[in-house]
């Protein structure tokens, strides 16, 4: 039987202080129970000799501090996990909120997870598509990477992270089974029920798992969020055999309630106001992506970040790009010209592309066409600003057609429609329709063989 302590010592928003506390382990649940017969769960987010700080999920309103009673589980949070997950929504600990009953599990998992062991990492490879030319053709998604989007307020990210899991394949095996694993944080009742709605009307739900934290639940599941949906998708590939894409949204939300609960547990800020262990904590969740030798499932991520008044050197989007393997940038002044999706293709960038595309993933001609379509697009800045100050009558004629160029790749290349979904060689034969409006000398990164055939 589990030892129950009578009374609190100390409370302060959502954390509860105990001491004399025994045989307790850091982030261990406890069962606080009121006065009233009402019971809240909490967990242990800090241990020493003295005391232990309680984190209670429902928020402290309404607990005394002499007749409740606590009682340590001698477990962390476990979430229950079968198949069944699939086609379920769930609250941000795990909770299921669809009125399906509950889930009839195969195992309980701590959704704190387990280390990888990197000598056990699989390097990835195969390419998934999803459907969105600007990424598929030059910022590839390789299957057990971790590709965050870097947006900003009032960006149509949302509307991407619902394009993308509804669309998203492993395009070198259709027979493989595949899900998505969609964890929301912090999101407003609105775009919640536009995430739930969008996945029912498309019927991608039967393969998803959804986990909604609201602005309104308490800040304390919104760190818990991620974790369960992380666990739901490593069970649901290391067990179950399937290839899962986790998309988080939004780990801007996710950091803020970091940094909530570091203050109103008074240690030393760090920048911004964040605290000092954010970098691991974030690493904590982006490195349960990959795959393991010997297992046939694999978890990859596209964490969804809003950069504080659109800087990317905030500490979020700086300590996320150093952990991840590249990023891909939305643009504001493109989504203003209402080009969707307003992916910035210079800022953009998959460091495992070029290891997932080419003859046998995607198309032999791929890495020669997006390397070009880069170089051109590159072009294309330096002629605008070249214009801007000379005027666009004084250009050369080899630069009014990059001038050309770069307005037709952005609009037809990187623009395309919200329900549009492009497979990879509708996407390179878009790119090589967009480099014949330049000069065939012009084209210096494809070989002249490839050239001559193509161009």
């Amino acid at each position: 039987m589990k030892t129950q302590y009578m009374g609190l010592n100390d409370l302060s928003g959502s954390l509860v202080i105990l001491e004399g506390i025994k045989d307790a382990s850091f982030d261990e649940i406890v069962e606080i129970s009121l006065d009233s017969g009402e019971k809240r769960m909490g967990r242990i987010i800090e241990l020493n000799k003295e005391f232990a700080v309680v984190q209670v999920f429902e928020g402290t309103n309404g607990i005394s501090l002499s007749n409740t009673t606590t009682k340590l589980t001698g477990k962390p949070l476990m979430m229950p996990l079968s198949k069944e997950i699939l086609g379920r929504t769930f609250d941000g600990i795990g909770r299921p909120i669809d009125g399906q009953g509950p889930v009839y599990y195969n195992k309980l998992m701590d959704i704190n997870g387990k280390p990888m062991n990197p000598v056990a990492r699989e390097y990835p490879r195969s390419f998934i598509q999803t459907g969105l030319s600007a990424i598929d053709g030059l910022t590839t998604l390789i299957k057990g990477q971790k590709l965050p989007i870097f947006s900003g307020n009032g960006m149509p990210h949302d509307n991407i992270a619902v394009q993308i899991a509804t669309q998203a394949k492993i395009a070198d095996d259709e027979d493989q089974e595949f899900a998505i694993v969609f964890g929301a944080m912090g999101v407003s009742h609105d775009v919640a029920n536009y995430f739930i709605s969008s996945f029912e009307e498309t019927g991608a739900i039967s393969r998803s798992v959804i986990f909604v934290n609201t602005s309104s639940d308490p800040v304390v599941e919104r760190t818990l969020t991620p974790r369960c949906a992380l666990t739901a998708a490593e069970y649901l590939a290391f067990e179950c055999d399937m290839h899962v894409l986790v998309i988080l949204t939004d780990i801007t939300s996710y950091c803020e309630a970091l940094r909530e609960i570091s203050s109103s547990k008074q240690e030393i800020p760090s920048r911004k106001g964040y605290p000092g262990y954010l970098y691991s904590d974030l690493a904590s969740l982006y490195e349960r992506a990959g795959m393991i030798e010997g297992s046939k499932g694999s978890v990859t991520q596209i964490p969804i970040l809003t950069m504080p008044n659109d800087d990317i050197t905030h500490p979020i989007p700086d300590l996320t790009g150093y952990i991840t393997e590249g990023q891909i940038v939305l643009d504001r002044a493109l989504s203003q010209k209402n080009i969707y999706p307003p992916v910035s293709v210079l800022p953009s960038l998959s460091r495992l592309m070029k290891d997932g595309i080419g003859e046998g993933y995607t198309t032999a001609d791929h890495p020669e066409v997006s390397n070009q379509v880069f170089s051109a697009y590159a072009k294309v800045q330096d002629v605008r600003a070249l214009a801007s100050v000379i005027g666009e009558d004084e250009l050369s004629d080899t630069d009014k057609l990059y001038i050309k160029f770069g307005q037709e790749f952005e609009k037809r290349f990187v623009g395309q429609g919200k329900g549009e979904n492009r497979d990879i060689k509708r996407t390179i034969d878009i790119a090589w329709e967009l480099l014949r409006i330049l000069p065939k000398s012009e084209l210096d990164r494809i070989s002249p063989e490839l050239l001559e055939k193509k161009y």
